[in-house]
């Protein structure tokens, strides 16, 4: 049905805009400069007119039809059924299969019934809606055409219309990180100040916290509950990988950006860059595969051969092959930015008798500081908050060293442990994910308003 609605909802769209088009251009004559506003905001004023209330229709109707078809459903059911909350999702669930025409096996007579209930009032309830929707269309569409006139004021609407969706959109962001927010706070709040959990830490136990077993805090014979979320180790791990990737990304992706901005010709630049941004599309699984396979086996052989114990696992190997994900991130965007530095402070580098590499040192990077820091803090974010290669290269393991060559673990994948599979989100092991999450957000956070504070202080003024 959605995808009927739509259609039609397209069509009578366009047709709206080819008659309030073609309306506009009739009774001026084919003289546009007698009308306030050209004909495609005439036609774009009608096109608004039919959409508004086709999508209105559709998002009132569609929820309406499928909350009264669940109702009519349930109610083939006892209260008593109905009470658990789990129980009746399921209900819920089977029900839409079955309507759907995805049965198995032999259906029980109250399910068969309300399943037959539920198909037959959301045909009726979508069939309602879409003729409710075409009317809506071709009488507003009506309405909106009959409105065009020489001195109409078509332009107005169209960029009022225009500046709501855009002012939506924007608070669509604002109220989806502001809702990310608020899920984190409370989740963590009852983390720690929940009287119904067992086990769960102090904020100083958590934050500064040497051991991290949550595995173990869901038995009571592990000893003492309360210290076994110890977010240090996590935090190293995930530094320790970070700084690993960084010092692998942070030359080789600064000197690329240097030599594809100043000493590459246009048709290497046009072949290099490309190539070096397909580091980018490459998904996180493959380098994790190709960081498990080939690196790390790599490097235990290397360490091997010199008398050294390195893990199967270490933080080495997802260091080196995260450090080559986030390149892109940094050569692209320090490309850009050196290549935004204006070509004068060059010329004036060049006519004080400067060479190229010391117009470079001396002129082209403290006047790119700025984006080169903001394009580093990004890369650093992102090597933070990856998972896929940490799991695969680095192992599940919250040891807390310094190492580079043991095993270790880092937030993010501890958040995705604790949350596979079925989980009930009354323990405390569950709810350590958000508070790790929560702590996440401010270091990341942190990391942001760091890179602002550079880019502030060094931002200068140039023609």
């Amino acid at each position: 049905m959605t995808y009927l609605y739509l259609a039609v909802m397209a069509l009578l769209v366009l047709a709206g805009f080819y008659a309030g088009r073609t309306r506009s251009m009739a009774i001026s004559s084919g003289r546009q400069s007698e009308l306030h506003s050209l004909p495609i905001y005439h036609g774009g004023f009608v096109a608004i007119g039919v959409f508004v209330p086709m999508a209105a229709a559709y998002l009132v109707g569609v929820p309406l039809v499928n909350y009264l078809a669940e109702s009519r459903a349930l109610s083939y059911y006892s209260s008593e059924t109905l009470s658990d909350a789990l129980q009746r999702s399921v209900i819920l669930r089977d029900i839409a299969r079955i309507a759907a025409g995805q049965a198995a096996g032999e259906i029980q007579a109250p399910l068969q019934d309300a399943s037959a209930a539920y198909a037959r009032i959301r045909s009726f309830g979508f069939g309602a809606v879409l003729l409710a929707g075409i009317a809506l269309g071709l009488a507003s569409l009506v309405a909106s055409y009959w409105k065009i006139s020489i001195p109409f004021r078509a332009r107005h609407y169209v960029e009022r219309f225009a500046k709501v969706v855009l002012v939506a959109s924007a608070v669509v962001a604002i109220l989806t990180t502001i809702g990310i927010v608020f899920s984190l706070v409370f989740e963590t709040y009852r983390f720690f100040f929940d009287p119904a959990l067992k086990g769960k830490p102090t904020i100083p136990g958590f934050l500064f916290g040497l051991d991290w077993n949550p595995q173990a805090a869901m038995r009571a014979d592990q000893g003492e509950l309360s210290t076994a979320y110890g977010f240090v180790p996590l935090l190293l791990g995930s530094l320790l990988i970070t700084v690993i990737a960084i010092c692998v990304a942070g030359p080789l992706g600064l000197f690329s950006a240097i030599y594809l901005a100043e000493y590459a010709g246009p048709r290497v630049r046009a072949y290099a860059k490309p190539v070096l941004e397909i580091l980018a599309g490459i998904p996180t699984v493959v380098l994790g595969f190709f960081a498990a396979l080939t690196v790390a086996p790599m490097i235990r052989e290397f360490g091997t051969h010199y008398g050294l114990d390195i893990a199967s696992e270490s933080a080495l190997a997802a260091g080196l092959v995260m450090g080559m994900m986030i390149i892109p991130f940094i050569s692209s965007l320090s490309d850009d930015v050196i290549n935004a530095v204006p070509q004068s402070l060059r010329d004036g580098a060049y006519a004080l008798g400067a060479t190229k590499s010391e117009t470079i040192k001396q002129v082209i990077l403290p006047a790119a500081l700025p984006g080169i820091v903001s394009a580093f803090m990004l890369a650093i974010s992102r090597a933070i908050g990856e998972t896929m290669i940490v799991v695969m290269a680095a192992g599940l393991a919250a040891n807390l060293t310094f190492n580079p060559l043991d095993a270790v673990t880092t937030i993010t994948v501890q958040i995705k442990t604790i949350l596979v599979g079925d989980q009930e989100f009354d323990s405390a092991k569950t709810l350590s994910a958000f508070a790790l999450g929560f702590v996440l957000f401010f270091v990341t956070l942190s990391l942001n308003f760091i890179a602002i504070r550079i880019a502030q202080r060094y931002r200068e003024q140039y023609d």
